[in-house]
């Protein structure tokens, strides 16, 4: 079969209309565009080797934001000053009354330095397994909630709460000796201190906690599942690493992420199949769960 072609009256070939030959570019677009969109069976190595490069890039980033001290404690005071302004600056509060509890605070500073990635990790492994077909969606979410999180970093540089001078602040790690922050104490050069908005201690968790929720069939799980971020949220304001707003800007790049993964995937994460289908299996079990 040849290219269609069109004979006018003096014999000669001309090529099929504009119209024609851009109506068949648009199907074929579509047809890309939909086989790109169409969830695949993860593959463990690819996930692995994604996961651990994309982390690293993210350190690497992060990390390599100018520590711009002074700006950063500038928007320090900023933030709270209009937190008092407005009534809600209650970080202070919950860092004091958490920190009298010595048990409870040394537990949470070790909550705020492992969970951080035990359960992110654990949640996406959940997924790979569990829920093959919605994976690649809810990774893309998660991967685009933190990206666009690197430019939070880079664009407002901002100290934790922990390093402000004459606040009243207590830095729960120096105080009772416990590994508790990258950003504390003897580990405190390994990472970036003035990178505390957004929060992705709030942004991972309430993805967490979210994708918990959405996809558990167990309900006392779906209930650690929005539980999780709101002890996040304790965890962050009483260990003094971020103030409550801090949370919020975490809230917005997530749902930044989702939008991103929405858009590309045509439906959100957790709409789409459980399964991946089998090739050459009949539409009409495609859409099966």
């Amino acid at each position: 079969m040849g290219e269609t072609t069109v004979t006018t009256l003096e014999g000669r070939k001309q090529a099929p209309p504009a119209s024609v030959a851009d109506s068949s570019d648009d199907r074929a677009d579509r047809a890309l565009l939909r086989r790109l969109r169409t969830p695949r069976r993860p593959r463990l190595w690819f996930e692995i080797l994604l996961i651990g490069v994309s982390y690293w890039t993210y350190s690497l980033i992060r990390n390599a934001v100018p520590e711009q001290r002074t700006q950063a404690l500038r928007n320090t005071d900023w933030i709270w000053r209009v937190e008092q302004t407005l009534g809600i600056a209650v970080e202070e509060s919950v860092n004091h009354a958490v920190n009298a509890v010595t048990w409870l605070i040394v537990g949470m500073n070790y909550y705020y330095a492992t969970l951080h990635f035990v359960v992110t990790l654990g949640v996406l492994v959940w997924l790979y397994r569990s829920h093959p077909g919605r994976y690649a969606a809810t990774r893309t979410a998660l991967f685009a909630t933190t990206a666009v999180a690197l430019v939070g970093y880079y664009f407002y540089p901002l100290a934790p709460p922990r390093l402000m001078t004459g606040a009243g602040f207590v830095d729960t790690v120096l105080v009772h000796q416990t590994w508790g922050s990258m950003a504390s104490g003897d580990l405190k050069n390994m990472s970036n201190q003035y990178a505390a908005m957004p929060s992705m201690h709030i942004g991972w968790s309430l993805w967490c906690g979210l994708t918990i929720f959405a996809l558990a069939s167990a309900p006392w799980a779906r209930v650690l599942g929005l539980l999780y971020p709101v002890a996040t949220l304790v965890v962050i304001v009483a260990t003094a690493n971020h103030f409550w707003l801090d949370a919020v800007g975490g809230v917005i790049c997530l749902a930044f992420g989702f939008a991103v993964a929405g858009l590309w995937y045509g439906a959100l994460p957790y709409a789409l199949p459980r399964r991946v289908p089998e090739p050459g299996e009949p539409p009409a079990l495609r859409l099966g769960t």
